[in-house]
């Protein structure tokens, strides 16, 4: 986890792949170098800025549910390990 401060609040960023059932964070950074990878997920809708809540998580622990723009997305948990969100 990393704490950032601007002038008026702080800011929680976590990998999305830590976050829990039912909480949400906002994109910040994608910072997969496999280019391939990196266009599914964005033609997917998982650009900065979108706000992706976790809906259910697999009983070993991957892949994650995730809730994005009027739609539900599973994705491995290695992938979402590589994507910063702010937690909101």
């Amino acid at each position: 986890m990393i704490v950032e401060r601007d002038s008026k609040n702080i800011k929680k960023i976590e990998k999305l792949s830590n976050l829990k059932v039912g909480e949400k964070g906002k994109i910040v950074a994608i910072n997969i170098t496999n280019k391939i990878v990196k266009r599914h997920l964005l033609d997917m809708g998982l650009v900065r800025g979108t706000v992706v809540e976790v809906k259910k998580i697999a009983p070993m622990g991957d892949p994650i549910d995730l809730s994005l723009r009027s739609y539900e997305l599973c994705i491995r948990k290695s992938d979402l390990n590589q994507i910063d969100v702010e937690v909101v």
